[in-house]
């Protein structure tokens, strides 16, 4: 078997690839030509086909270049490949070309290539391979583009400086010159390629990096023809894809040495990055070659800075962060590349305006931290310059303008950005306000009557350009602010071409990109910029500076003042003349008017303008002084108008020039060049003063001339000329621009402040509100573009959101009513689509801002009520108004005329297409359907502009809608689920709508809303309530509101049979709606709507009762008012009575389910329960105050003016306190009789003294007390138990009667007494028996103070003689008249006290009796001290009717007035005679029963004592009433006259008390009578002599003698 053929060149990698190019080359040279060639290919085939390499030689300086061979292999076939590319044949060539790709391709060769001064044989490689791009052969310019793609592909060699700067020419070259379309454009992919490569190493500072390849799609050149043919387009990605093949994935070739790619310069960058700089460096310089003055119009020169432009934007729009951030490249980019931003300015070419444009934009979204100033520079010299001409742009330009502005506002930072920086930086122009402004002005178009190049359709795109960029603007600070406050969904990440790339946005960067230190390098008198107050300050600076510049450009005097009073500027002529020196924007004229003002303070100002003056290192034309530059300025001015006035026929001569000026300089001669010079250009040159001398200079401190005005001149008589001449732009210009940017580099101004505070975004509303506001209105009013309109409807949503979440209320409100108008829903027939698609928006933004709405829910909610009525018409659905009675307020005429108008407005809205197709299209009152989606504090808002809609709508006087009603209901019902806090504001809200639509006077619909909230309550009835919780009530409330103060009837029985049907249906879930339920029930006292709310309480009571008590408290105590309240019923006797019995029912139902009050604190004294509602009281029990209200109640229905109700309520009262007082505890029945049961008898229940007062104006009548003071007595013997300690407070009550003027009270009173001392006679403690007596007593007592108002009473008056006559002339006569009238008012108080006097002695002899029977029945219980109690009762009864008997001239006007009224006496006698009789017997009953307490007590003493007082009353009668010593004296006989008629019925009246004293006296014992016999022998010897009525007092004096004396005689 024959052994394997070797392949050409021999194993190694490298030489499989060298061999058959080598071959190919060989078969391709002449022979004769390409000798040399073919003999060097040969040899290095021979040495590759050698299966033996001499081992690497590892002392040798040199390595191999090649990967696999040895260093002299790989020198041998580089020769031959060097000489293959040299021989300027493209069929020799282009194998070794080939051969040079695939090296590359495969990673073969090794080493660094395109060094200065490299003689190294992959150098001179590189160089023929480059040199190959010239030989005019279309082949071998691509076979060389492909090699060059490989050679910055490949990671195995560096190319450096020099080798670079020949690949980007050769691509230039390539590009420029060759014949090929194709290859022109595979030259311009294939340079753009190699700087991706580039710039991504340098990116990562590493060789070995992934890279994308570029798209055709990359170069925006579209002036170049090429990219018109496609089949060149394709050809031309198809070369760059397969150049680039396998880009993302490269094969791992042979490491590369650390130190060939990693190496250092002396700047600290690596060579990777440093040739990456000199690269962008040499990019730039291409694009800054002009055009030579012989040939100003070269193409090719233009091509190629047209493709340097597009290639700078590619390295832009792919910088990265190392970009962003390292000094150098920030350097390179402000040194080169704003250089030939600023010079390219001034060229006409479209496209390079279109490129230096799209770099702009690539600087501002990547650069601009690094480059606020130049940024600040070029925007207005590129853009807005463009911009703000409204009358003759370029449509070119102003399109690329406003497509550079579109893509501008789509990034949302940026705008932030550039309102922070600029229109927040004093020192910097308002580019975002200039922004604005301008785009208003193009969208309103050029003004009427001003002339234009612009046709209309080209206004008109203008116009669409701009709205669409204002929405943008616009919408792009809505997506920003909800970024920052994350509203709504989270933004997809941003591109790395937005400004979010910025690292960390929250730190300042300087100009140079590097980190600030803000407290240490900002200027202390600027605020700080970190937050939004302080931009607040900033803005707010900048808009007083602007307005004080502004003022002085106008009257400098002025604009002075007005900063120094707003404290811009400080009142010292150093701080002024620093501002005029330092303040852009200020006319320079105007300076120098105000410099040359003649008053005190502008002259200071002068000088110490002048003294700040720096001349150091200045020419002489700078540096001459204030003084010497005015009188030079007058010598050059009368020059310049002697030398071109034609008035002047002598004209000034040179010589005359000089003389006269000179000393002018401090007494020195200026330079005779210079003023030699100086005339010679005004001579030649008129001076003629700019006409914009208005326009804003830039600042120039270095010449006081200017300032001064005279700049022009100086500007003649400069003999200093630039020394470099620009050949582009004006180089006066450039050099102005490059000294602004030396002038503010390194300032605190330049500053990049980055912010993340969303308040800022309420500064720039203040700026573009208005101007947005204009443009899109105008536009949507004028314009019927869909494009446009679309547009400005999404710019007022924006808006809307903006001014919304904001808070910006004015401005939202602004917005919204904007787009509501342009609904044209109030003239639905003049409707067009774009009318249509703001209603869409209108409802867009409800669903998408509702949240911040507000107050601006009004308008969306009217729109949508009236689209909804359109769409009703739409669907010939019957109105509302049809069902809902109007009243006619106008003629009949008038309103048929009326209905006529709108029928036709409607027929012609509906005959409307746009209208049409949005009616058919469906409802749009999703809005409502998706409000529980809003806030808590939207929600209420919302509910509030809703409720007013619907206040709107309902109280049309034509056409009363309920659309907004049933939304109503419906939101509430959605929103029922919030948390108790929100709804409880949201039904408030609701319920004011409810009461006043209730009250409407239009009575369909008032009872339509109490039929909505009726709905609603049931829906909101189905929701268990929590405990503690009122909002059943809240939510029953406007039923209860409108039921007071409806005057409909209709309305108020509707109310009560809808709280009927929800309390029987929804019983259950009731809790504290029952106090509204009650309150329903008894607002009204109509007969049918009482019975009605009547049975429905029965049903209640009976059948839900346990709902009522296991609710609060305060619901049974309003049930217990609503009964009460129906015991008031006019109209019904059987409802008020019925009432009363359920309040019985309830206090069975009450203890039945166990209510019992148990025993609390009582070491506290009891609280008075409130009678209002029954729920105070000291212990927390909660069970009491369900019985307090009960009993509170039916205590003030004891004071009710209807007899029957008062009695019943008594009745009910006591039994239920009999019936189950036993579940009540000491303190809680302290807490009822204090409070329930006292006040029952008396207001003044609290009485220092104990006792309860009655008052004659009492409003309740003797029945209902005598029967409450009987049901007390039983009710305390019941309970005595447990309220002992209420013994004397009851007792105080019951004698409280006793002491009553009336005698039917007072028997009632002792009747009652009696009672209670009979039920508790057993339980009674001696302490208690004394307490009751001692009240007993004392209330008795009191009775004795009538006597002596009837006494004063009795004198005050004069009573007639019986017998007195008078003549009728007399009787008539006027002073009688008078007489008659006083002696019958006298009369009258006479019979009063008659009457007094009678009763006042009943009353007492009833005392006398209930002492008598007390002691008889309870004697057994009495002891002595309670005796003696009693005793001295009926002895001051005696004594008090003795007083009475003696007053004679009190009886004698009674005797008299008595007989003039012809009515009876007062018994004065007999009542005399029964208490002394009564007083005896119970001394004498006392002393037989309890002889022992009687000898304590001394009875036997107080009987004789008694016994001789009655006996000297009767001698007294009788006239012998003597002493015995003045009987003794008056011894002598007398005439006995008989006794008068009054003394003998006196007489007789008495005769019984004494026949009663002397039967006693007859029963003594003989020792007792002994005793005392000396006391009544005078008495009785009296007696003897006496004259008496009955003969019975002669036979008891006889018994006595015979049985008693005698025997003491006789022994």
């Amino acid at each position: 078997m024959a052994s394997p053929v070797a392949p050409i060149g021999g194993a190694s990698p490298s030489g499989r690839v060298l061999g058959p190019a080598l071959d190919r080359i060989i078969k391709n040279a002449a022979w004769r030509k390409h000798s040399a060639l073919v003999a060097a290919a040969k040899a290095a085939l021979d040495v590759l086909s050698s299966s033996v390499y001499p081992p690497p030689d590892p002392t040798s300086p040199h390595t191999s270049p090649l990967l696999g061979l040895p260093a002299a292999a790989a020198d041998a076939c580089l020769h031959a490949l060097l000489l293959a590319l040299e021989s300027a044949s493209p069929k020799v060539a282009d194998p070794a070309l080939d051969c040079v790709t695939k090296l590359l391709y495969h990673r073969l060769l090794l080493g660094d290539l395109g060094a200065a001064n490299d003689d190294s044989p992959p150098s001179k490689l590189l160089a023929a391979v480059l040199s190959c791009g010239a030989l005019a052969d279309d082949t071998m310019e691509l076979s060389t583009l492909r090699a060059l793609v490989a050679a910055a592909r490949c990671p195995s060699i560096t190319i450096r400086g020099e080798g670079l700067g020949h690949m980007l020419k050769t691509c230039y070259n390539i590009y420029l010159s060759s014949s090929s379309g194709a290859n022109q454009l595979c030259a311009k992919l294939a340079l753009a390629q190699v700087l991706v490569i580039v710039f991504a190493r340098v990116e990562v500072d590493s060789v070995d990096v992934r890279v994308r390849t570029v798209s055709i799609m990359d170069m925006m050149d579209m002036s170049d023809r090429n990219l018109n043919d496609s089949s060149i387009v394709q050809v031309a990605q198809s070369f760059i894809n397969e150049a680039m093949e396998g880009s993302d994935a490269p094969e791992p070739g042979t490491p590369v040495v650390p130190s060939e790619i990693d190496g250092k310069d002396d700047a600290g960058m690596s060579n990777i990055r440093e040739d990456g700089l000199t690269l962008f460096k040499n990019l730039c310089k291409l694009s800054m070659k002009f055009s030579a003055p012989d040939n100003p119009e070269d193409q090719v020169l233009l091509r190629g800075k047209v493709l340097s432009l597009e290639l700078l934007k590619m390295v832009i729009d792919n910088a990265g962060a190392f970009w962003r951030t390292n000094e150098r490249y920030l350097g390179a980019i402000k040194q080169y590349l704003c250089l030939s931003l600023l010079k390219n300015s001034a060229l006409s070419a479209m496209s390079i305006f279109q490129l230096l444009c799209s770099i702009f934009v690539g600087l501002l979204s990547r650069f601009r931290s690094g480059l606020k100033e130049e940024i600040g520079i070029f925007f207005p010299m590129l853009v807005l310059r463009v911009l703000e001409n409204v009358h003759q742009p370029s449509f070119l330009q102003k399109m690329t303008i406003l497509n550079l502005l579109e893509k501008i506002c789509k990034e949302s930072q940026v705008i932030i950005d550039i309102f922070v920086n600029y229109d927040c930086d004093v020192d910097a122009p308002n580019i975002f306000e200039r922004i604005v402004n301008g785009l208003l002005k193009t969208a309103l178009g050029v003004p009427p009557g001003s002339a234009t190049t612009l046709t209309i359709a080209q206004d008109q795109t203008f116009r669409i350009e701009s709205v669409k960029c204002l929405a943008t603007v616009i919408k792009s600070m809505g997506s920003w602010m909800d970024q920052q406050l994350r509203i709504g969904e989270l933004s997809p990440i941003p591109s790395e071409t937005s400004l979010n790339s910025i690292d960390n946005p929250n730190i300042l960067v300087g100009e140079d990109g590097s980190l600030i230190d803000f407290e240490l390098q900002s200027d202390s008198s600027i605020p700080d910029l970190s937050g939004s107050s302080s931009l607040e300050q900033r803005r707010a600076y900048k808009i007083e500076i602007q307005k004080g510049i502004s003022l002085f450009n106008r009257k400098p005097s002025k604009g002075i003042d007005f900063l120094i009073k707003s404290k811009k500027i400080a009142h010292s002529p150093e701080d002024v003349a620093s501002f005029l020196r330092n303040t852009s924007g200020l006319n320079a004229t105007m300076i120098g008017d105000y410099l040359g003002e003649r008053d005190e303070f502008p002259i200071k100002v002068m000088h110490a303008y002048a003294d700040a003056l720096n001349f150091e290192g200045m020419d002489f034309g700078e540096a001459i002084s204030a003084d010497t530059a005015y009188v030079l300025a007058y010598s050059v001015i009368m020059l310049n108008t002697d030398a071109h006035n034609t008035m002047v026929k002598d004209k000034m001569s040179k010589s005359d020039f000089i003389r006269n000026n000179r000393g002018i300089d401090d007494g020195k001669d200026l330079p005779e060049a210079f003023l030699s010079t100086l005339y010679d250009q005004i001579v030649k040159n008129e001076i003629k003063m700019s006409a914009d001398s208005s326009a804003p200079q830039s600042k120039q401190p270095s010449s006081v001339i200017k300032l001064l005005g005279l700049d022009n001149i100086i500007n003649l008589v400069n003999w200093k000329h630039a020394e470099d001449k620009a050949l582009g732009a004006n180089d006066l210009l450039i050099k102005n621009i490059q000294e602004k940017f030396k002038a503010k580099s390194g300032k605190s101004e330049s500053i990049f402040h980055a912010i993340t505070d969303t308040t800022i975004l309420r500064f720039m509303m203040e700026v573009c509100w208005a101007p947005m506001m204009a443009a899109f209105s105008v536009t949507l009013d004028q314009s019927d573009d869909k494009a446009a309109t679309s547009q400005c409807l999404q710019g007022f949503r924006s808006a809307v959101h903006v001014t919304a979440v904001m808070c910006m209320q004015t401005q939202r409100d602004a917005f919204v009513t904007s787009v509501a108008k342009f609904t044209y829903l109030h003239c639905a027939a003049d409707m067009k689509q774009k009318n249509v698609d703001a209603v869409k928006a209108i409802i867009s933004i409800a669903i998408e801002d509702g949240d911040y709405l507000q107050d601006s829910w009004e308008h969306v909610l009217t729109c949508l009520s009236r689209f909804e009525h359109l769409h009703l018409l739409g669907e010939g659905a019957p109105t509302d108004a049809s069902f809902l009675t109007v009243p006619l307020v106008e003629s009949e005429e008038k309103t048929q005329k009326s209905s006529t108008t709108t029928a036709s407005q409607r027929t012609n809205a509906l005959q409307n297409p746009a209208v049409m197709a949005a009616v058919r299209g469906g409802s749009y009152d999703s809005t409502a359907a998706k409000n529980n989606r809003l806030d808590s504090d939207a929600i209420v808002a919302f509910v509030k502009a809703l409720c007013k809609v619907s206040m709107t709508e309902l109280h049309s006087p034509t056409e009363p809608r309920i659309f907004c009603l049933t939304k109503i209901v419906e939101i509430a019902h959605y929103n029922m689920n919030r948390i108790r806090l929100v709804w409880s504001h949201i039904w408030k809200v609701l319920s004011d709508f409810f009461v006043s639509v209730g009250l409407s006077e239009n009575l369909s619909v008032a009872i339509f809303v109490m039929d909505s909230l009726r709905q609603l309550a049931m829906k909101f009835l189905e929701r268990e309530e929590l405990a503690n919780y009122n909002f059943q009530n809240e939510f029953l409330q406007p039923f209860a509101v409108v039921m007071q103060k409806s005057n409909a009837s209709e309305v108020r029985e509707l109310i009560v049979r809808c709280i009927s049907q929800m309390v029987l249906s929804r019983v259950s879930n009731i809790k504290s709606g029952w106090k509204s339920v009650f309150m329903v029930f008894t607002a009204d006292d109509r007969r049918s709507i009482v019975l009605l709310a009547f049975e429905t309480m029965e049903k209640i009571v009976w059948d839900y009762f346990p709902y009522i008590t296991e609710t609060e408290t305060t619901t049974f105590t309003d049930c217990v008012k609503c009964l009460i309240t129906f015991t008031s019923s006019k109209f019904s006797s059987d409802a008020s009575l019925n009432a009363i019995a359920f309040l019985r029912f309830c206090a069975v139902k009450l203890a039945e389910e166990g209510f019992v009050c148990h025993e609390k604190d009582t070491d506290h004294e009891p609280n008075n329960l409130d009678h209002s509602d029954g729920n105070s009281t000291l212990h927390k029990d909660e069970h009491v105050y369900f019985w307090v209200p009960l009993l509170a109640g039916l205590a003030r229905l004891t004071t009710d003016t209807r007899p029957t109700i008062r009695k019943g309520a008594v009745e009910v009262l006591f039994d239920i306190l009999k019936d189950h007082g036993h579940l009540f505890s000491q303190f809680f029945w302290r807490n009822i009789f204090e409070s329930v049961i006292y006040p029952l008898f008396g207001s003044d229940n609290s009485t220092t003294n104990g006792h309860i007062n009655r008052t004659e104006g009492d409003s309740w009548n003797f029945e209902s007390k005598t029967v409450a003071v009987k049901c007390l007595v039983d009710l305390y013997i019941t309970f005595f138990d447990v309220m002992r300690p209420e013994l004397s407070r009851v007792t105080s009550v019951v004698v409280s009667f006793i002491r009553s003027p009336y005698r039917q009270s007072a028997s009632t009173g002792f009747s009652v007494f009696q009672h209670l001392t009979e039920g508790l006679a057993r339980k009674l403690s001696k302490e208690e028996w004394k307490e009751l007596l001692l009240c007993f007593k004392q209330s008795a007592a009191h009775t004795f103070v009538v006597f002596d108002k009837i006494v004063r009473m009795m004198q005050d008056i004069e009573i007639p003689d019986r017998n007195e006559s008078y003549s009728e002339a007399e009787r008539y006569s006027d002073h009688d008249i008078y007489n008659e009238d006083e002696e019958e008012a006298n009369m009258e108080t006479a019979s009063y006290a008659i009457v007094k006097m009678k009763n006042h002695m009943s009353q007492q002899l009833l005392v006398v009796q209930g002492i008598v029977k007390l002691y008889e029945t309870h004697r057994q219980s009495f002891c002595a001290e309670h005796m003696q109690i009693i005793l001295e009762m009926l002895s001051a009864i005696a004594s008090h009717a003795s007083e009475v008997s003696s007053e004679s001239t009190l009886n004698m006007r009674f005797h008299k007035a008595c007989s003039l009224l012809e009515v009876s006496e007062p018994a004065v006698t007999h009542f005399e005679n029964e208490s002394y009789e009564s007083y005896l017997k119970l001394l004498q009953a006392l002393l037989h029963d309890k002889p022992s307490m009687a000898e304590d007590m001394n009875i036997e003493s107080q009987i004789m004592l008694v016994s001789e007082k009655i006996l000297r009353k009767y001698l007294n009668c009788t006239g012998h009433g003597l002493s015995n010593d003045a009987y003794r004296r008056d011894r002598a006989l007398h005439w006995i006259l008989p006794l008068d008629t009054a003394k003998k019925e006196e007489l007789s009246a008495r005769t019984s008390l004494v026949l009663h004293v002397m039967r006693l006296l007859g029963g003594l014992e003989r020792v007792c009578f002994r005793r005392n016999l000396s006391l009544f022998s005078p008495l009785l010897a009296n007696l003897i002599r006496c004259e008496h009525s009955s003969g019975e007092v002669q036979l008891a004096l006889y018994d006595i003698f015979q049985s008693s004396i005698g025997p003491i005689i006789s022994v």
